[in-house]
């Protein structure tokens, strides 16, 4: 049987022995043997709570608690059951009762009552009130410590795993915590238990005695009464080792280091103190009547121990840390440094110094709506957004703030702090100062913040300075999802996938296409905001691409027409799907014109000609949009990838769809407008 094995049976057999010992008289051989363990298991594990470095590291200490207190309970039971059938329960009871109390009744019973009342008073009591205090302290604290978390998470402090590590030890503590509250009662139960099971020992030895032994009185009461005793004491000092164990455990939340190494070090940090102790002991000895050598010794070995000391070395504070260590990372010359200088973080929000209180912890929600716009780009594009580095930036104009990505900026706006942003009409009577809407470029005033009922009121839509900067940052993540997507990315998508839909992953990569391939696909996908989410029927379709060519625009389409459904319904409106469509005679041309380049197939049109389709294409969308409808245009699926790309290059953002990929929509088909050779040739 391995080790292993071994432990995970240990705890089990032994449980279901103590319950068996409740029941079956055990030999008192048998009894010895379970007493010195039951002792010796309690100053083991008070020497294990003084060096163990933070209570969690002794995690295991309730559940421990408890098994030693139900062992306690089935030897006192068990010592019981042999004191009054046989009048003997083993040396180690006998021994209690005889030797260590001298024999006498009177002494065993004090030194009992002592026991218990040190235990249960002193040591219980304190230990339960600073558990139950630990216990509500630790769960109040947990939100505020699981926020400062995800905030350093957020700023790109820590990465994932050491977000997920620092949760677990969170979540540890408070579940330790909360269990050291209850096990705190059951050394306070078992305290209880113990004098009441000691009283009746005295009672039902005295009984047994005189009404079945015939013994007299004084002879009951001096054979049972003091085996009750012994019995007694032999349970209260594995008790009492217990409650001082739990009484180290729930106080040593403030130190870090072993309980030695700690005491040893705090002690000997005030050299003037251990003087003056000293010299007061040295005092002592002239008071009449008291003996000198006690306090001649005790006070020459602290003032022996004084001048041992050396002086402390005294560490930097804080400021004067995180000081040192700024002007360490600043250097110029060290690697560190000019490696720090030259990493580029992926999404970036700099912010002018003053808006830093957006992201202040007591006050500002930044950046946990920065944590839900991660999970809503997620489940909307597919992609995991990078953390957002946020940093105060003095280059910035105030009020001003910017988004970058991979350092070059993407987006600026303003967010003046003690106001709103109000969009609307009407707006003239109220004070303020002109401002626009970020994303859809609204015309709107930031009035100050406690005019926003005001604003409401003359028909505006107030929106904050939060949601003003969250809005802006999930326009420019959607418009540059492309970007964000990097090859570990990418890595991390695959392996999510394989860990569900084993087969298809490995029918794609490697051997027909690499990451990188698959990461130009997902790109391309992205930048025509098509969501990725569905990445199993993606790579399903890539692979019988694969299969035939590894062409880039071919494997686009492929997955493509795999989402058609999926990519029509982005554009259906109340079940109808608006769309523009080609004339078959400019279709035909287009088809003819098609050339291949490094980058794809390209339309090689007259110049006049396609600027005239573009126009066109964008006139029937703006009409279709004044409508309420998403429209799109349709084409073959040749003509798909280069048309994008041509309306791309002249500035439309109209959604490119070919017919494959609407045939499998189950949307209504609505052709708004007819793009034709004719009206092109004309213009």
């Amino acid at each position: 049987m391995n080790t292993r094995l071994m432990g995970q049976l240990a705890v089990p057999i032994g449980v279901i022995a103590i319950i068996v010992m409740m029941v079956v008289p055990l030999p008192t051989l048998v009894l010895d043997m379970l007493i010195a363990l039951n002792i010796t298991g309690a100053l083991l594990i008070v020497l294990v709570s003084m060096f163990v470095q933070k209570p969690l590291e002794f995690s295991i200490f309730p559940a421990l608690l408890l098994i030693f207190t139900l062992f306690r309970l089935a030897l006192n039971i068990s010592a019981t059951r042999l004191v009054l059938m046989d009048g003997f329960a083993g040396k180690v009871i006998e021994a209690f009762g005889h030797f260590v109390v001298g024999g006498s009744l009177i002494v065993g019973l004090v030194i009992f009552t002592i026991l218990v009342i040190v235990q249960m008073v002193v040591v219980t009591k304190g230990a339960e009130r600073v558990a139950e205090v630990g216990a509500r302290f630790t769960l109040d604290a947990m939100p505020g410590k699981q926020m400062a978390i995800d905030a350093d998470l957020n700023a790109g402090l820590i990465d994932e795993p050491e977000a997920r590590k620092r949760r677990s030890e969170v979540s540890a503590e408070a579940d330790f915590y909360g269990a050291m509250d209850g096990a705190s009662k059951f050394v306070k139960g078992d305290a209880i238990a113990a004098i009441i099971i000691t009283l009746i020992n005295l009672i039902g030895g005295f009984g047994v005695g005189m009404l079945q032994k015939g013994m007299a009185p004084a002879e009951a009461i001096q054979t049972y009464s003091l085996l009750s005793v012994g019995d007694g004491l032999v349970s209260q000092i594995p008790a009492l080792l217990l409650s001082v164990a739990t009484g180290l455990i729930v106080t040593r939340s403030a130190t870090e280091g072993d309980m030695g190494s700690s005491v040893t070090k705090q002690l000997s940090q005030h050299k003037l103190a251990l003087q003056i102790g000293g010299g007061a002991a040295l005092a002592l000895c002239v008071i009449p009547g008291l003996p000198k050598l006690p306090f001649l010794v005790v006070g020459g070995l602290v003032l022996f121990a004084s001048t041992r000391l050396k002086p402390p070395v005294e560490e930097p504070k804080d400021g004067e840390a995180a000081e040192g260590t700024a002007a360490a990372a600043v250097n110029p010359d060290t690697t560190e440094s000019i490696m720090g200088e030259m990493r580029v973080d992926p999404l970036e929000l700099a912010l002018s110094p003053d808006l830093v209180d957006l992201v202040d912890p007591t006050g500002g929600d930044l950046l946990d709506r920065v944590r839900a716009l991660r999970r809503k780009i997620a489940l909307e594009l597919g992609v995991v957004m990078p953390p957002v580095r946020t940093r105060d930036d003095l280059e910035l104009p105030l009020s001003g703030y910017a988004i970058r990505i991979s350092g070059v900026e993407t987006g600026r706006g303003q967010a003046p702090p003690g106001t709103v942003l109000a969009i609307g009409d009407g707006l003239s009577a109220l004070p303020g100062r002109a401002g626009i809407e970020p994303v859809f470029g609204l015309a709107g005033k930031w009035v100050p913040a406690e005019l926003h009922y005001q604003a409401e009121l003359a028909g505006a839509t107030v929106v904050d300075r939060a949601s003003v900067i969250i809005t802006h940052l999930a326009e420019v993540v959607r418009t540059n999802a492309s970007r964000l997507l990097g090859r570990e990315d990418v890595r991390a998508l695959v392996e999510t996938v394989k860990r569900t839909h084993p087969v298809v992953v490995e029918e794609l990569t490697p051997s027909l296409l690499s990451l990188g391939q698959i990461q130009r696909v997902l790109q391309s996908l992205l930048e025509e905001g098509v969501a990725i989410r569905d990445l199993v029927r993606i790579f399903e379709a890539l692979s019988l691409r694969a299969k035939v060519s590894t062409d880039h625009d071919g494997l686009v389409e492929a997955a493509r027409a795999a989402l058609g459904p999926a990519i029509a319904q982005q554009f259906t409106t109340g079940g109808t799907l608006t769309v523009i469509t080609l004339d078959p005679q400019l279709e035909h041309a287009m088809l003819e014109s098609l050339r291949p380049s490094e980058n794809g197939l390209f339309l090689a049109l007259d110049a006049a000609l396609a600027e005239n389709v573009v126009n066109q294409i964008g006139m029937h969308a703006e009409t279709a949009e004044q409508q309420g409808a998403s429209p799109v245009l349709a084409c073959s699926p040749q003509l798909r990838p280069p048309l994008h790309r041509l309306l791309r290059a002249g500035g439309r953002k109209t959604a490119v769809m070919s017919y494959s990929e609407i045939a499998g929509s189950t949307a209504q088909i609505e052709t708004m407008g007819v793009v034709n050779g004719a009206y092109a040739g004309a213009a």
